[in-house]
């Protein structure tokens, strides 16, 4: 599988941004997806995950209510809406699919098994 990220770039807090990752193969809707992000010197957090069918989403706390992520199998994309951005938002933004989470690791990043490239979300102040 080979995730291609985008729509990332500068936005003013309170703004929004709409990411995009696309996945090539026939094998979307046997993954799990998720966005994780990374600023300079820290470790890559989770910031949420949706489940191979779509019925399930979980997400950082932090983003809950601001952040919506969902996928659309037939085009194999996933989105993520985020909404009321804040500084703290500021980060590179990564897709990623795993293919066999359970519900313990969704958060962790070692248990995904690909990632895009990533896109960088900068929100200003």
């Amino acid at each position: 599988v080979q995730l291609q990220a985008s729509g990332g770039g500068l936005v003013q807090a309170g703004g929004s941004l709409r990411l995009s990752c696309v996945a090539s193969g026939r094998t979307f809707s046997t993954y799990d997806m998720a966005w994780f992000r990374q600023v300079p010197g820290k470790e890559r957090e989770f910031v949420a995950t949706v489940r191979k069918s779509g019925g399930y989403t979980y997400y950082l706390d932090s983003v809950k209510g601001r952040f919506t992520i969902s996928r659309d199998n037939a085009k194999n994309t996933v989105l993520l809406q985020m909404n009321s951005l804040r500084p703290e938002d500021t980060a590179v933004y990564y897709c990623a699919a795993g293919l066999r989470l359970i519900l313990s690791t969704i958060r962790d990043p070692r248990g995904y098994d690909y990632w895009g490239q990533g896109t960088q979300v900068t929100v200003s102040s």
